[in-house]
């Protein structure tokens, strides 16, 4: 693990590596990993891990939301509907959207040891994407408009890749987080890919949340496959609200089922993001990888 860097007051979080032993519990369907106020809340504690979070705020119309950032990063990204979130003395307007099939939102970046607000005229529905993290950076806005594009595989690999948040389109500390829509009937997460090991120039050790929208009523798969004895093995199947933790392991294919495209939102970090948050992988020997181009 790397230390906390030399501009930072904070202790680096306590190392996690390698992952011995996955959670108990790798999938969390829908209403299972609600605490409070939260549909989802999956922190480092509970997944037996040290650095990544996710949460999942549903607001009724006229909602407020009190949120304190603790030794975390936080970006707020609406899923549907939009909000006002309060934070350091700033407002940041986020139109939102009214579903996450109909393209990337704005959203906004929360540094730690921070409280903010998050309050909704209409209502929705907010993913709060989060990471232990050393520095505190200012708050932001980042703009939809501003969020690449990725159009990534080929055939029936072929999906899109929102990098709002990946390491070369919007600064955090370690947090990494995207989006992915995969077309109805197509592969996603595919070749298998791991990063669950320190390997110099060829991969980064990052623990992994997948969250799930299928669509009403609709199902979609995901992967998990073991790259040591006794790692994360799961395959499942994934609706809306579930979520996927990957502690290790070959995660993928995530499947989209022919009747409707599959999203989901991946947030990452480790000791390997820091502190240019790096994102290496590794291919499954078994596989090519035309899937990743």
């Amino acid at each position: 693990m790397d230390s906390a860097r030399a501009d930072s007051p904070h202790p680096a979080p306590p190392d996690a590596s390698p992952w011995t032993a996955a959670p108990k519990e790798l999938h969390l369907p829908a209403g299972r990993a609600g605490r409070g106020p939260y549909a989802v809340h999956v922190d480092p504690d509970a997944a037996g891990w040290a650095y990544s979070s996710l949460r999942v705020l549903d607001l009724p119309p006229g909602g407020l939301h009190p949120l304190a950032t603790g030794d975390s990063e936080w970006i707020v990204l609406p899923l549907d509907g939009g909000c006002t979130v309060h934070v350091a003395g700033e407002f940041i307007e986020l139109q939102g959207r009214d579903s996450v099939f109909d393209g990337p939102s704005d959203f906004a970046y929360l540094p730690r040891d921070a409280h903010a607000r998050i309050a909704t005229g209409l209502g929705g529905r907010f993913a709060l994407a989060g990471a232990r993290c050393e520095r505190r950076l200012p708050p932001r806005h980042g703009a939809a408009r501003d969020v690449p594009v990725e159009d990534r595989g080929e055939g029936v690999c072929a999906r899109q890749v929102r990098n709002f948040a990946a390491a070369d389109a919007f600064a955090c500390d370690r947090l990494i987080a995207v989006e992915v829509v995969t077309p109805a009937g197509h592969w996603s997460s595919y070749p298998p890919h791991k990063h669950d090991e320190d390997l110099p120039g060829r991969e980064v050790r990052l623990e992994e949340i997948y969250y799930f929208e299928t669509g009403p009523g609709r199902t979609g798969y995901q992967r998990v496959s073991p790259s040591r004895p006794g790692g994360a093995d799961l395959l499942a199947e994934v609706r809306t609200g579930d979520a996927v933790l990957v502690p290790d392991g070959w995660h993928g294919p995530a499947i989209a089922p022919p009747e409707h495209p599959l999203y989901y939102l991946n947030v990452m970090a480790g000791p390997g993001s820091g502190p240019d948050r790096d994102w290496k992988i590794s291919f499954h020997p078994d596989h090519r990888g035309e899937g990743y181009r």
